[in-house]
């Protein structure tokens, strides 16, 4: 066999076997534990976003973006808003889900959601659509801009309009409008759940939580919160947490916590999941500082009943913190109640999780917890600790555990290192700027995005090592993701996909 060929022969399996390694993200986090780890390796710790050195691609989204992305199948979803319109046909505020090529970021499809306009406090304005996708065969599952949970096609209008949802133009009308029928670049809505009519949710600035997928279920934590006046929450008794069937979208479960009587501004986390002594628990952050483990639905009520889960155990991050009348604590930057806005994670038998003063009404700290998930029933918060450890700043991060440690970022600009046995400090680091993001561990390498526009990479370990600082052109709050062989990192204004190989480019 002539040389030529044997190599490319050689190189041809080689590609083959980094393809069979690398693995898609569909999902924020790791599967149901939602630990921000991947296990991609080959990643890039500096590229040159200003000239497009490392940089595979990078697409235009909108003027603001929050949406941390997903990939699966070839495609990259991530929500924003429609600043910088992809369709002459929509106009103005709207709430925006991207479907974009994974090799070269061109546009599939859009799911474009008009606002909750009539009240701003609803639906926030010029935010876009903020939570993450989750991707499972061709189907996506999302909280969209208006407190909806949806149901779409991942091939889009590909491969005709499926139901039973077929009134798209209706659904990206906005309100008092003619119906604008959908077109190539619209997608197709399978089906669609209201929890503002179904479950009586009042939703408070935006609707941020990444759907859960357990078997035939969805997990879906709803933002329900305050009115426009933030001294009072119109639906205390509206569910926190929903559970709905993904292939029809009806409404089976809710939570029974109670926790929107406690809650002083909205909820914001996500839900998780893990198994214990054998037994599958769902692990519920709620925007009272709670942390719950509930039991997960079973079977289907009957047609038209709801059933409410069991709260096997729950968790206060913050038992200390006032539980009645809270809303005379409202911009008490001292004293008040606590709130989650991170994901609870599970890793070997415990729920690592953040909770603290709520970022734009309450107290300028927070606190990591670790918890014994199999500590017991009822309120574990004495006997449920294992440690917990004081941040001097808000925090909106979800921790990530690896190799015996803990990575988490606060809003204070801080970088923190902790064992993960026992919440020892090893290190901490500041950045330049404020950090909404989780971090991400990859490939030996933390990564960690700030609202100053920079990506900062370190070494994974208990020594801090710095290996990078990589300065972009706006602000990022979304978390990066790995999938692949690329490293996604979402600015504001742009979806980068970073390899760090000589010779890419924009």
């Amino acid at each position: 066999m002539p040389v030529r060929i044997t190599g490319l022969l050689l190189s041809a399996c080689f590609l083959l076997c980094r393809i069979a390694l690398a693995d898609d993200q569909p999902q924020w986090g790791q599967p149901m534990s939602r630990n921000m780890v991947s296990g991609e390796k080959g990643l890039p710790h500096t590229c040159d976003p200003a000239s497009g050195a490392g940089i595979r691609w990078a697409a235009k989204l909108g003027t603001q973006t929050y949406s941390t992305p997903v990939v699966a199948r070839g495609r990259v979803l991530i929500g924003t808003n429609n600043g910088v319109p992809r369709d002459p046909r929509h106009q103005g505020d709207r709430g925006v889900l991207m479907c974009l090529d994974e090799k070269d970021g061109s546009l599939h499809w859009q799911l474009v959601c008009p606002k909750l306009d009539w009240d701003p406090y609803l639906d926030w304005t010029g935010i876009g659509i903020c939570a993450s996708p989750v991707v499972e065969g061709n189907r996506v599952y999302l909280l969209g801009n208006r407190c909806e949970v949806l149901c779409l096609d991942l091939d889009g209008l590909a491969n005709g309009n499926d139901g039973p949802f077929v009134d798209e133009a209706a659904f990206m009308a906005p309100r008092g409008r003619e119906p604008i029928p959908p077109a190539a670049l619209d997608a197709d809505v399978i089906w669609s759940l209201d929890l503002r009519k179904e479950a009586g949710v009042h939703p408070h600035d935006a609707s941020a939580g990444s759907v859960l997928i357990l078997g035939r279920h969805l997990y879906v934590a709803v933002p329900n919160g305050n009115d426009n006046t933030h001294r009072r929450n119109p639906a205390p008794d509206a569910p926190g947490l929903v559970v709905v069937d993904k292939a029809t979208g009806r409404l089976l479960g809710r939570d029974d916590t109670g926790c929107g009587h406690r809650t002083i501004h909205s909820l914001w986390s996500s839900p998780s999941s893990g198994s214990v002594g054998g037994r599958r628990l769902v692990f519920f952050a709620a925007g009272d500082g709670v942390c719950y483990a509930l039991e997960p639905l079973e079977s289907d009520p009957p047609p038209g009943e709801v059933k409410r889960l069991r709260t096997v155990w729950k968790f206060d991050c913050d038992p200390d913190a006032p539980k009645e009348d809270i809303f005379k604590w409202q911009d008490n930057r001292r004293e008040g109640p606590s709130t989650i806005s991170g994901m609870p994670v599970f890793h070997e038998g415990r729920v690592y999780v953040a909770a603290g003063g709520d970022v734009w009404h309450g107290k300028p700290w927070s606190w990591l917890k670790c918890i014994d998930a199999a500590a017991g029933s009822g309120d574990i918060t004495a006997s449920g600790q294992v440690w917990s450890w004081r941040m001097n700043g808000f925090c909106m991060s979800t921790p990530a555990i690896h190799d015996g440690l803990v990575y988490i970022t606060d809003c204070a600009r801080n970088v923190h290192c902790l064992e993960a046995a026992t919440g020892k400090p090893l290190w901490t680091h500041r950045t330049r700027g404020e950090i909404w993001a989780s971090p991400l561990v990859a490939d030996g390498k933390v990564y960690v995005a700030t609202r100053r526009g920079e990506l900062v990479v370190f070494a994974a370990g208990r020594e801090k090592n710095v290996l990078s600082t990589i300065e972009f052109n706006a602000p990022i709050n979304a978390t990066p993701v790995a999938a692949n062989g690329t490293l996604y990192v979402a600015t504001m204004t742009h979806l980068y996909a970073i390899t760090g190989q000589p010779g890419a480019g924009r």
